[in-house]
């Protein structure tokens, strides 16, 4: 039985992102129709779960603790909409660390695909705002989807852009476009 599973990007496609860093849990603020629209894929089966970069542990703008706070205000703004997230996987190292984790490479999808055992043959959407999302999921062999909320706008207009990657204005969108496509309806 295939895999019922919908991996998410969280800054610029779930909450609101910043220049500055979404740094504790009061600056945490989910974008209009995101929890609703996690809670819909959710309603139609499918398991959601977070794939983000989260740089500022490594650079020391917050702790782990500031970012726990943050993913249990996630987790409780999204049950009172009726929705839950499986599991959050984070890269918490800087760009220079030359990791495997954090995107672009896809240390984080190849985890994803170990916990649910995931096969290459198994449809996968990832949703992100950012190339570097995009390309990490393409990598891991998943369908990469952009959202134009956070950077989706400037991701579209980048020369390295794969045209035929599916667009939605955001999330709210893209759950409607994917279960229409899928040919699930759902509350």
């Amino acid at each position: 039985m295939p895999n019922k599973l919908v991996i998410l990007d969280r800054d610029g496609v779930i909450n609101k992102d910043s220049a500055d860093y979404i740094k504790r849990a009061d600056e945490w603020e989910p974008l209009p129709g995101s929890l609703e629209a996690i809670s819909r894929l959710n309603a139609a089966g499918y398991k959601v779960v977070i794939a983000s970069n989260q740089s500022g542990l490594g650079r020391g703008y917050f702790t782990i603790d500031d970012l726990n706070a943050m993913h249990a205000k996630l987790r409780q703004l999204l049950a009172e909409k009726g929705g839950v997230i499986d599991a959050i996987f984070i890269c918490p190292h800087k760009p220079g660390d030359n990791c495997h984790c954090r995107k672009p490479f896809p240390g984080l999808f190849e985890e994803i695909k170990l916990r649910y055992k995931i096969d290459r043959t198994t449809h996968i959407v990832a949703v992100g705002d950012s190339l570097r999302d995009l390309q990490a999921a393409a990598a891991a062999g998943f369908k990469p989807w952009l959202v134009l909320t956070g950077n989706g706008q400037k991701t579209r207009q980048d020369p390295a852009f794969p045209a035929d990657t599916p667009i939605s204005e955001d999330l709210a969108a893209m759950v409607s476009s994917f279960l229409a496509e899928i040919g699930t309806s759902a509350i």
